[in-house]
């Protein structure tokens, strides 16, 4: 077990779960990482795709994430996506209102994805909390490594 992971997991009913998406162009091949942890265990995931974008593996990272736990669950998400914070806390309910439109009357890009991590978070008691990339957080280090890793070759 990596030192310094897993005491993050400082509350013991909630799983803590820190989420990272890469990429290598934007658009290019790109990762998505994540690290779970509830009650002293860990648990790893990432994932690849040869064509897509930062946000939308941002976006996989935690849908994935979600989509791992067994039952539901009281969660704390962290990201250092603002793009994925915001989205799902601020501006998700007046894309829906405005029929999936921006402000500006365009079509939201990953419409689709927002859908499957509205759907995901619906099953469970979500709390999101933002954290500066690469400032020395040890879970969100990690979710980068396992993202970066998870880049498909050219």
């Amino acid at each position: 077990m990596r030192p310094g992971i897993t005491e993050l997991a400082d509350h013991k009913n909630q799983v803590v779960i820190y989420t990272d998406g890469a990429c290598s162009g934007n658009p290019g091949p790109g990762g998505w990482g994540s690290v779970l942890m509830f009650n002293g265990h860990r648990r790893e995931i990432s994932g690849g795709e040869k064509e897509t974008t930062n946000n939308r593996m941002e976006m996989m990272a935690v849908i994935r994430a979600l989509g791992a736990l067994k039952r539901p669950c009281e969660v704390i998400v962290h990201t250092d996506s603002t793009y994925v914070m915001k989205g799902i806390t601020e501006w998700l309910a007046q894309w829906k209102r405005r029929n999936w439109k921006t402000a500006a009357k365009k079509p939201v890009k990953n419409q689709e994805l927002w859908q499957e991590l509205e759907e995901a978070i619906r099953h469970h008691q979500v709390h999101w909390k933002w954290v500066k990339g690469h400032s020395g957080v040890p879970g969100n280090e990690r979710a980068d490594e396992l993202a970066r890793n998870a880049i498909p070759p050219l």
